[in-house]
């Protein structure tokens, strides 16, 4: 199954804010089920557990409507560590609803290689966005984050296989989700990777991390 080139709507400029903000409560949706926030909260366990740190300050890039700093927010509080949330994602309509929900993040609405030179984190995540890139651009981007983040960055995305294709063409039509994510989710999984793609793309930015796969049908690759 070749890696997808395919457009997602919610990529597309052009998209309104009624559809944006109906596609983002459905993704939350899908991330609740799928339990899409649960390997990055135990990666920020690890983290924390092996630098003893009781404070982070940590960027969401492609953060869309701020569901995972929202758990994340949740996770600070229940191990007694402070944060610092900054939410990256290039929409102003991912800026809009993340207020409207009361997302407890600051909100940077630009293109993530737009970004400010000067603004480093101690931890940058990026769960389920990865896939919208091109191979090019993921390649800056690794490297883009390994410049960023001082202590560590995590990636999560979809492992591309036509089992979870199947198994999301039939959910998202049955749960009656909205026409955005009719459409962009099997082209989301169809743009993921698999383990040989990530030692590809990590080879060519120079970089070494790890890589582990993860239920259901995700890839963590991470550096700390």
């Amino acid at each position: 199954m070749p890696r997808s080139t395919a457009a997602e709507w919610m990529d597309d400029a052009a998209a309104t804010q009624p559809d944006f903000e109906a596609a983002l409560r459905d993704l939350a949706r899908i991330n609740r089920m799928s339990l899409a926030r649960r390997p990055v909260l135990r990666w920020l366990d690890a983290l924390v557990a092996a630098t003893g740190r009781r404070h982070l300050s940590i960027l969401d890039v492609g953060a869309g409507g701020g569901d995972l700093l929202v758990a994340v927010a949740a996770w600070g509080a229940r191990r007694g560590v402070s944060l610092s949330l900054v939410g990256l994602d290039r929409s102003p309509w991912a800026a809009s609803h993340a207020a409207a929900q009361g997302v407890p993040a600051r909100w940077i609405t630009q293109d993530l290689f737009a970004l400010d030179p000067e603004e480093r984190f101690d931890v940058v995540l990026c769960s389920l966005f990865a896939h919208h890139l091109t191979d090019a651009e993921l390649v800056r981007f690794l490297r883009w984050m390994e410049a960023r983040a001082d202590l560590g960055w995590l990636i999560s995305d979809l492992h591309r296989h036509k089992l979870p294709w199947g198994f999301v063409w039939l959910g998202v039509r049955a749960l009656r989700m909205h026409p955005m994510v009719v459409h962009d989710s099997t082209i989301s999984i169809a743009r993921g990777f698999t383990r040989a793609d990530w030692r590809r793309l990590l080879g060519e930015a120079g970089l070494r991390a790890r890589i582990r796969w993860t239920f259901p049908f995700r890839w963590l690759v991470s550096r700390a």
